[in-house]
């Protein structure tokens, strides 16, 4: 399927049952804007996706080849800007919360109704047109400005907390020291390309390229060449001698995301550039020279794999010249408001809209939110109301947040109307109850109740079930 302008959405429908996709097909078919592809394998889906990306895919949970999780996790590999939206039953509620905890954009409960779904999609595009905005130059090799080497800087931590005070003092040590292998440890989100980035742009190699490369998203059969090289002739495919990421980063900083994960053989490659600074592409016969400063990161346990023996412990050694650590969020809650005010001006002066209020219902929400994806999640959920706000001041119901706030006890228990709780989230959680009891425990029937879709009742029902 090509795009054949540039409002063309590229739908991707997937389920065993043909009479479902037929179904959504034919509610997309009312609008000319969407190109619709229709698959009931979900191998034949991906390796079409594969090759030809698409702006969105909507898939079935349950299927006998492969689940719906299954499906989200490969498309995001396969191009992490596709959204996902999860088709489901009553039964596989929990499994479809889990989903969207795994990055579904969103998931509708059968049978579909067309008029929510065509709404859901146009509103993923919008987030996807933001997205892309945002993201457009992540992926190319460039010479900084000093404005741009100023955002990567210093000023790009936020916070309050001791962690980050000490934080900030290792990454100006690190910008004064040209060559130090770095290794960053932290959980997923917690900004560890921030701080690789903030040691290049304010050090030495500013001027060189920044090459990020995440080493769990390589395809096995592909690593060598992506990260040393190849020459012409080397492989199927090869038509053309082309530079690996170490000869892209000569003079510059390699980042190396997710290193726990690169397999075992290139890891005594790695280690060999790390002593000696030579490389050999893929199908070559000379060694090159290449002065690249090497960061890596990871969110696991590299001690545990060392144990194992599935990570060389000189290669461990050799990346750990020096170590910062980024703790989670949910241990410095003190930068949580910090945070919270620094994404909405941010986002908002890149959305060219004026800066809204952020509502005390909102911002309490965020300061007891666990934040399972850490600072990531933070910034999606404040982008994303602020797309759902229009500009109008943030409050409770644009926050879209699937998981509990765990800091904060139990939850408790049911009130009676005489006593409605002060308390935001309790008082959510007892309306919850009343309309899915006044509904008979129909879930479209509380929601009109609620004002909200079907959707964030979901996420509120998982809440009370905690």
């Amino acid at each position: 399927m090509k795009q054949e302008n540039s409002a063309t959405i590229k739908v991707a429908v997937l389920d065993d049952d043909r009479t479902v996709c037929d179904l959504i097909s034919r509610y997309l078919k009312r609008d000319q804007q969407f190109v619709v592809g229709l698959y009931s394998s979900p191998h034949e889906c991906l390796e079409a996706i594969g090759k030809d990306p698409v702006d969105i895919v909507i898939t079935d949970l349950l299927m006998p080849e492969m689940d719906g999780i299954s499906v989200l996790k490969r498309v995001k590999e396969l191009n992490p800007a596709t959204d996902v939206i999860i088709i489901t039953g009553e039964a596989d509620k929990k499994a479809a919360i889990q989903a969207l905890k795994q990055g579904a954009y969103d998931f509708f409960e059968k049978p579909v109704q067309a008029d929510e779904l065509l709404e859901t999609i146009r509103r993923t595009v919008r987030f996807q047109g933001i997205v892309r905005e945002r993201n457009k130059f992540a992926d190319q090799v460039s010479y900084l400005s000093k404005r741009e080497a100023h955002r990567w800087g210093i000023e790009g931590f936020i916070g309050k907390s001791p962690a980050v005070k000490g934080i900030v003092q290792n990454v100006k040590l690190l910008q004064q020291a040209r060559d130090i292998a770095v290794l960053i440890i932290g959980e997923s989100g917690t900004g560890k390309e921030l701080v690789a980035r903030a040691i290049h742009y304010g050090g030495q190699r500013a001027g060189r390229p920044f090459v990020p490369v995440n080493c769990s998203a390589i395809p096995s059969e592909l690593a060598e060449s992506i990260l040393f090289g190849h020459v012409r002739g080397s492989f199927t495919g090869a038509t053309g001698d082309k530079k690996g990421c170490f000869e892209l980063a000569d003079g510059g900083t390699l980042f190396l995301d997710e290193i726990g994960d690169m397999p075992a053989a290139l890891q005594t490659k790695l280690l060999r550039v790390l002593e000696d600074g030579m490389i050999m592409p893929v199908g070559g016969s000379k060694e090159k020279s290449v002065d690249v400063r090497v960061v890596a990161a990871t969110n696991a346990d590299l001690q545990a794999r060392l144990a194992a023996g599935s990570f060389r412990t000189d290669l461990f050694y050799r990346l750990s010249g020096f170590k910062v650590t980024i703790p989670p969020l949910r241990e410095r809650t003190e930068d949580i408001p910090l945070l919270v005010e620094h994404f909405v001006s941010l986002l908002s002066e890149e959305m060219g809209a004026h800066v809204p209020e952020i509502g005390e219902d909102a911002m309490g929400i965020l300061k007891r939110h666990a934040f399972p994806g850490n600072v990531r999640e933070l910034r999606n959920i404040i982008e994303r109301a602020l797309i759902e706000s229009g500009g109008k001041a943030l409050n409770a119901r644009h926050l879209h947040i699937a998981d509990v706030p765990v800091r904060t006890g139990g939850d408790a228990a049911p009130v009676s109307p005489a006593d409605m709780p002060l308390n935001m989230r309790q008082a959510e959680m007892y309306l919850v109850r009343k309309a899915m009891e006044q509904s008979g425990d129909n879930i479209s029937a509380a929601a009109k109740l609620l004002g909200i879709n079907r959707t964030k009742l979901y996420r509120k029902l998982s809440m009370v079930e905690k």
